[in-house]
């Protein structure tokens, strides 16, 4: 799986004015269906992207899944800050989950702001029994 990951730039505004709390909101990670696009300028909440996210059905619950293990690390050699969490997964069950990518949203937050967007650069599929994981949850604010 090809990863590249982007942040929107609305999480910069709100990293900015404290509005985000990585120690104590809940995050969430959704996948997207194929022929999603993400534009980090105007996606900014959930509700922006919610047409695009993948089926309800096959394991698959809409809204996506909590996220744990949230770390933030300053890395002064290269000037940004890097936010990662634990990989999130699905047991696929009665069907196939797909995805062409994964937001990350903070479901504590009013409007539910969009975090940053993971592309897998092509449709990911766990068949019926297999687990659907999204590896590298990783995002570099700059």
């Amino acid at each position: 799986m090809a990863v590249t990951s982007t942040v929107a730039n609305k999480i910069k505004y709100l990293f900015a004015t404290k509005a985000i709390d990585f120690a104590n909101d809940t995050f969430k990670c959704c996948l997207m269906a194929a022929g999603f696009s993400f534009d980090k300028d105007a996606h900014h909440y959930y509700s922006d992207i919610s047409a695009s996210e993948t089926a309800d059905g096959n394991g698959y619950t809409t809204g996506g899944v909590s996220m744990s293990g949230v770390s933030v690390t300053e890395d002064d050699t290269n000037d940004y800050t890097t936010v990662a969490w634990d990989n999130p997964t699905w047991a696929a069950s009665g069907g196939s989950i797909e995805g062409i990518g994964a937001i990350v949203y903070d479901d504590t937050v009013a409007n539910k702001p969009i975090v940053g967007y993971i592309d897998f650069g092509t449709t990911e599929t766990a068949v019926d029994t297999k687990t659907y994981t999204v590896s590298t949850v990783v995002f570099r604010v700059a």
